[in-house]
């Protein structure tokens, strides 16, 4: 009886002790931190909480700290190795739940984990706070912000766009494809960047001498773009397309030879440093007239372009945002949403990338 009594009890406790558990994993925690949160204590306590990742990534640790317990419930989740051991940091060096979530928004695992380690920095809302910012970059943000007395956001748009490092030192080098690949001063397509699904534009819409080749994607979108055009009685055409990075070392050695390094610095990207790389970008022409910007067709492309998902890549206001002079030809293909996201907002790619893409 005695036996039995034990068994019976023994079965009462676990049938209880798995319901609890079914309960938390209902609410989205592992089964590893609902046993944890059951051996903790803190059943009724997670219950009243609800569903909650930072919650659940502590009880899973081997970092938990009860005396952090309501902390952890307020500062938001970010999929990071060291996340709670982190949090545990900052809130020994006295960040609030809030600044601890900008934190660990702000940064990678290695990112934070290296802020961590420094001393408490003050104000760090005053750039943490903007959407696009980057906890790697903060000391560059301070540093920028005391030489150019710019405002936090404008700061933290200008370094993020490495504006605070010279042009062509140091470059972010890149080797595969991407369609929204950004391309500048400071960002380096390598020798063996390749677009994925080349196609030749068609002989019609050619105005120059041999084959122009561009991205499948970005000649649908002009086929599209040059038949409305037509409508309109307008003529567009293609003066050049994919450059591969052998024809930028041939082209910058050509006009250096002709016209010396300060034209080659304002009007010719250097190798690897050119749009032309990605297979995104063309020269648009008009059929009748030579100088693009003369023609009707210049005029139809800057009203109805970004229709079709094509920037005007280096407009003549923002010569000192993109770092090259005005190319009134060149346009780069972003799919219709951005392109009319930028055309509305009157930014340029390098700006956009910055804000939405760069992660």
């Amino acid at each position: 009886m005695i036996i039995g009594s034990i068994l019976l009890v023994i079965i009462v406790i676990f049938t209880f002790y798995s319901y609890r558990v079914g309960e938390l994993k209902s609410l989205g925690y592992s089964d590893k931190a609902a046993k944890s949160i059951i051996f903790k204590f803190k059943y009724s306590y997670v219950m009243d909480i609800g569903e909650n990742k930072t919650l659940n990534a502590a009880f899973e640790s081997s970092d938990y700290d009860a005396d952090n317990l309501d902390n952890y419930a307020k500062i938001d989740y970010e999929e990071q190795e060291h996340l709670i051991s982190n949090i545990n940091t900052l809130i020994d060096k006295g960040y609030s739940n809030n600044e601890i979530s900008l934190i660990v928004s702000k940064g990678d695992d290695k990112a934070v984990s290296e802020f961590a380690k420094r001393d408490k920095v003050k104000y760090i809302e005053e750039f943490l706070s903007i959407s696009y910012a980057k906890l790697a970059n903060y000391d560059r943000y301070v540093a920028y912000q005391e030489q150019e007395n710019d405002d936090a956001e404008t700061t933290v748009l200008y370094v993020n766009m490495d504006f605070d490092k010279e042009e062509y030192v140091d470059p972010l080098v890149i080797d595969d494809f991407d369609d929204l690949v950004l391309v500048n001063k400071h960002r380096q397509l390598s020798s063996n960047y390749v677009p994925d699904d080349l196609v030749t534009i068609d002989k019609e819409y050619v105005k120059a001498d041999g084959e122009i080749q561009i991205e499948r994607s970005v000649a649908k979108a002009f086929y599209d773009m040059a038949e409305a055009a037509s409508k309109d009685g307008m003529e567009l055409m293609v003066s050049s397309g994919y450059r591969s990075y052998e024809d930028q070392e041939e082209i910058t050695n050509t006009y250096l030879e002709l016209y010396g390094q300060n034209y080659v610095d304002n009007y010719v990207a250097k190798p690897g440093f050119s749009e032309h790389q990605t297979a995104m970008s063309l020269d648009v022409a008009s059929k009748s007239v030579n100088t693009f910007v003369e023609s009707d067709e210049y005029g139809w492309m800057m009203d109805n372009a970004y229709k079709y998902g094509f920037i005007l890549r280096y407009p003549k206001s923002k010569e000192d945002i993109t770092g090259y002079k005005c190319e009134a030809w060149h346009y780069r293909y972003v799919g219709k949403d951005i392109a009319e996201y930028i055309h509305d907002n009157n930014i340029t790619y390098d700006e956009y990338y910055v804000m939405f893409l760069d992660k």
